[in-house]
């Protein structure tokens, strides 16, 4: 499908986990400007709107306002200041997020000539998994998977079998009557 070097382990992972959760016929609000992934899930049959490049942190209308079936967010939150105002905000029933896992080994990501390429938060998934059940959303499946790179170092080696990535599927909880 995908060869097994990034991105594309990665995108495979997500079509994989989205095609077990996520009918073809559900639209979807994809948080994030138009990517190589919601290219990969519209050529897949998904009908897809991504956001406009707005700032998730303080501008939480397109997602207050879509009326679809579904949310994703791939690779966003860990970018925001406050993921938890925006995760509270979105009105489907349906969530399908991943992050990069935070790595003891690691410092978190800073991009050294984008400004705006940087992680705010790297999270360990019992943190992620609470920030979503903060936000009203209740986890029903979940999958890990590591990112091996092609270089030589203790890093590299870590990387081989520790997790990187994180992906759930969440469902909004139901008021209690």
């Amino acid at each position: 499908m995908y060869e097994n070097t990034f991105p594309n382990k990665r995108f495979a992972h997500t079509i994989a986990f989205m095609e077990k959760h996520i009918s073809k016929d559900q639209t979807i609000l994809d948080l994030g400007v138009p990517n190589p992934l919601s290219k990969i899930m519209k050529e897949r049959g998904y009908i897809v709107t991504n956001t406009k490049g707005e700032d998730l942190d303080s501008d939480l209308t397109t997602a207050s306002s879509f009326n679809g079936n579904v949310v994703t967010a791939f690779e966003i939150f860990e970018h925001l200041l406050a993921p938890l105002n925006i995760l509270s905000e979105i009105k489907t029933d349906k969530l399908v997020t991943s992050i990069p896992l935070r790595l003891w080994f690691s410092p978190a990501y800073r991009s050294k000539t984008d400004p705006w390429d940087r992680h705010y938060h790297e999270f360990e998934d019992w943190q992620f998994d609470w920030l979503l059940e903060k936000a009203g959303w209740e986890i029903k499946d979940r999958l890990k998977w590591t990112h091996p790179v092609k270089k030589l170092g203790i890093r590299p080696i870590l990387r081989l079998f520790t997790p990187r990535y994180y992906i759930v599927y969440a469902e909004r909880k139901k008021a209690k009557s």
